[in-house]
């Protein structure tokens, strides 16, 4: 006899807990490999065609899917048969299971936020709802097929047909869902050109093509929405922001390039642009403000070697307060620092917005120089950004 059929678990049914992915996954697929039927538990596990299913699958055992613990008797009995004497003690066919007088309710749905409570206060009385935009990104979708996941929540592109800030070129094929991140990917292609325009005249440069999501669902105040990001170590914009339909009001959740070529450390490392704009189109007006606060350093974290978590609770048309890593690090509030120019109407950001993920090579840092060298993108990690997951809440009454 084989030292490994001392070890096989042929005939046996094994929960794996938090399976989805990582750890829980890999020991799901090892447990089925030595024999075992497996359960897999996970809040956002899909009821079939997961991945973890499809490998378990592979190695010829059975694979039950369950969102809720409470439900565990029902699944051993439907993935091993009918019982299994050496997982669970199940009663006769004839026995009648006592019903508890209080039966127990599932437990709530465990998300990769769930230890971060929100930082900011919903108000007396209330209680923060989760709303559907929210995105652990706990799927894949291919850079050129994004698939009903992706579908349900997002577009791969800006919210109307305009291509980015020149040598910004936004593409669809340059966004994609993996390894469990929403991931912004760069590139160029070779004799790719375009003109932009400075205080010196027009200087020509090379495109640089980038990717941009919007979501399907548009948010109002009061909303808190906080994204999990990993600022990449390029010159190019790392970005989250919402943007009115109109494109006349706009609040930045988080702006920031990572890289140690810079022209004004403002624009470093070390600082990340917490902000927001209010715009006249025609003829073309901007009012943001222009105070220290607006770019947010702690003075020693240099925000691309880590994961980070920047949010803003958009409490009413007249109130912004930014986080991050859970700290509320600044507040705008009123007419004087919200519109001093009254370019609302009166109305502060009261619109409608859309929530954008994107990266740009903005026109006037490329005019400058900052605009990716053939050899930096050659590091096509330090040229993505991920974004971990996004989350929107709202308050209300409990």
């Amino acid at each position: 006899m084989s030292i490994l059929n001392k070890f096989s678990l042929e005939g046996k049914t094994a929960l794996v807990t938090g399976c989805k992915r990582g750890i829980g996954k890999a020991m799901a697929i090892g447990l089925a490999e030595a024999g075992a039927d497996i359960i897999g538990v996970s809040a956002t596990l899909e009821k079939s065609g997961s991945d973890v299913e499809k490998a378990v699958l592979a190695t010829g055992k059975k694979f039950k899917a369950l969102l809720f613990a409470v439900l565990l008797i029902v699944a051993f009995s439907s993935c091993s048969g009918g019982g299994n004497d050496d997982i669970l003690d199940l009663p006769e066919e004839s026995e009648t299971p006592e019903t508890p007088e209080t039966p127990e309710e599932p437990a709530a749905p465990q998300y990769e936020w769930s230890s971060y409570a929100v930082p900011a206060s919903a108000g007396t009385g209330n209680v923060w709802q989760l709303q559907d935009q929210s995105d652990e990104f706990q799927y894949t979708a291919e850079a050129s097929n994004k698939g009903t996941e992706f579908d349900a929540k997002w577009t791969d592109f800006y919210h109307n047909a305009w291509t980015g800030p020149s040598p910004t070129l936004w593409q669809h094929d340059h966004s994609l869902v993996a390894d469990s991140y929403l991931k912004i990917k760069t590139s160029r292609v070779d004799g790719e050109t375009t003109s932009i325009s400075g205080a010196n005249g027009s200087i020509v440069t090379k495109v640089t093509r980038t990717g941009c999501v919007t979501s399907k669902t548009r948010v109002v105040y009061p909303v808190y929405i906080e994204a999990r990001v990993k600022i990449m170590n390029s010159v190019l914009a790392s970005d989250v922001w919402l943007l009115s339909a109109d494109d006349t009001q706009e609040i930045d959740i988080c702006e920031a390039y990572g890289s140690d070529r810079y022209t004004n450390e403002w624009f470093g490392p070390k600082r990340v642009h917490l902000s927001h704009h209010v715009f006249i189109r025609d003829p073309f007006q901007d009012w943001q403000p222009s105070d220290a606060g607006s770019f947010y350093t702690d003075g020693t974290t240099i925000w691309r070697n880590d994961f980070h978590r920047f949010g803003v609770y958009w409490k009413d048309p007249w109130t912004l307060e930014y986080y991050v890593d859970g700290v509320k690090v600044r507040t705008r509030s009123g007419a004087a620092e919200i519109d001093p120019n009254n370019y609302t109407n009166g109305e502060g950001l009261s619109k409608e917005m859309d929530i954008i993920i994107n990266t740009e090579d903005q026109t006037w840092r490329a005019y400058q120089g900052l605009t990716p060298t053939d050899e930096e993108l050659t590091n096509e990690a330090n040229n993505t950004f991920l974004v971990d997951w996004i989350r929107i809440y709202k308050p209300i009454g409990a």
